[in-house]
């Protein structure tokens, strides 16, 4: 897992350094007479592939997220994630399934000042998340202290619908445009839980798209996304 993640760290590296390579380009001002350098407004949109990867190395696991968003001015962004997860979660004395979806929105503050005609970013940002999923106890061993009479682990499901979660989340990362309107993006984010709704009788373990849920209510999550951004205009 270490070794994945250097290599995406490596492979961001290398695009950050090819798109400051790219040529800029210059819109005259016939009026003042002097360069004028625009940038593209609209909206993008993307993937998280690094949930399709987890899964290739973790088969409790399978997810899918959808990323967007909006330029509103020359530093913020609204932002917009959706997505589905599963998850399998092993204790020492349950085995249990969380799925669900979910859905993350906040705004993007760009603290990087490009180049003429860039549009890189180093940013922070703000993510408010809301999950509804179901659990499943697959299967549980009572906790009996008896070495003569050892509790057998018992195998009937037992399912709980309706159940939701919602936290806020602080993000920073790294976006970079290697091709035009094609943007690689890589970030870390701190979750804080604010409420979730346990099943009757059982603790809820992991929420979609807040991942595993500790006792301290605190958790991190990372995302790997690709998008193309389809521009409405230049100002």
């Amino acid at each position: 897992m270490f070794k994945y993640i250097i290599n995406i760290c490596f492979l961001f590296v290398s695009v950050v350094v090819f798109s400051q390579e790219q040529p800029t380009k210059e819109i005259i001002d016939s009026e003042t007479d002097s360069i004028v350098y625009k940038t593209n407004y609209g909206l993008r949109l993307g993937i998280d592939i690094s949930k399709p990867i987890l899964r290739q190395f973790n088969s409790s696991y399978n997810g899918l997220e959808l990323v967007g968003d909006f330029r509103l001015s020359k530093v913020f962004y609204a932002a917009l994630e959706i997505g589905f997860e599963e998850e399998t979660t092993q204790e020492d004395y349950t085995n249990s399934t969380a799925k669900g979806n979910y859905i993350r929105m906040g705004f993007n503050f760009n603290a990087y000042k490009n180049w003429m005609d860039m549009n890189n970013e180093i940013f922070v940002g703000f993510r408010y998340g809301f999950s509804l999923f179901d659990q499943t106890v697959n299967s549980y061993t009572p906790n009996v202290n008896s070495t003569y009479f050892p509790a057998n682990t018992i195998t009937t499901s037992i399912k709980a619908e309706g159940l939701n979660a919602h936290w806020s989340e602080f993000v920073i990362g790294l976006k970079a445009e290697t091709f035009k309107n094609v943007f690689v993006t890589f970030s870390g984010s701190y979750k804080i839980l604010i409420g979730v709704k346990d099943p009757e009788n059982f603790k809820s373990l992991y929420a979609p798209g807040f991942n595993r849920i500790f006792e301290s209510g605190t958790g991190f999550g990372f995302n790997y996304t690709l998008t193309y951004l389809i521009p409405f205009k230049k100002k």
